[in-house]
């Protein structure tokens, strides 16, 4: 393995690369700096690299970065295009056990959810650059924008709610579900009413 493999590996990845994919793939630290010291590669983040042809995905960044996180509330609704609004903040959910401080100190809104309710409605979405990112599906964003704890503000709320009945690809099943599953169903109810 050569520092090529390095950037041939990178273009495979849309451009994107982590320290620990290129160890997966048996390419040396040394290839890496390689890579970088002669601008094959540049740093995005801490073990994470991109071509320097390319613009920096700050979204898929941090997913590589925080594994764990799924983007959500404001975050989900902008990549689901449920609004336009691009968020000033990233926001992400984690299990409850995780320990946020370093995504916090990324400025980075973090939720900490129970585990039954962090695993439902994971989906992946692609970024403005193309790039896989988990995020609750379009069904859960709306139920969980509806709980307290999220302060969503309620204009948002209601262009969310008109944005995904304009969608074709609406599952009023699945939003039901979430809804009973959250404790959120009349919120949902009075939402849909206007709506239809």
């Amino acid at each position: 393995m050569t520092y090529e493999s390095v950037v041939k590996l990178a273009k495979q990845q849309n451009g994107t690369i982590t320290a620990a994919e290129l160890s997966k793939a048996g390419i040396s630290r040394g290839h890496l700096n390689y890579a970088l010291k002669n601008g094959l590669l540049e740093r995005s983040s801490r073990g994470v690299y991109i071509l320097p042809e390319n613009f920096d995905d700050e979204m898929f960044g941090l997913q590589m970065k925080y594994k764990k996180g799924v983007y959500s509330c404001e975050t989900a609704l902008f990549l689901h295009g449920l609004t336009d609004r691009t968020p000033n903040k990233y926001c992400m959910s984690f299990p409850n056990s995780y320990n946020t401080s370093s995504p916090l100190s990324e400025n980075i809104l973090c939720h900490r959810v129970a585990k039954s309710f962090y695993e439902i409605g994971i989906v992946q979405v692609r970024t403005t650059f193309q790039n896989a990112v988990n995020v609750y599906c379009p069904e859960k964003t709306l139920c969980d924008i509806l709980r307290p704890q999220y302060h969503v503000d309620i204009q948002l709320i209601s262009e969310a709610f008109k944005a995904y009945m304009n969608n074709r690809n609406i599952n009023i099943p699945l939003l039901s579900e979430y809804a009973d599953m959250l404790k959120v169903s009349e919120k949902v109810r009075s939402y849909m009413e206007v709506l239809l």
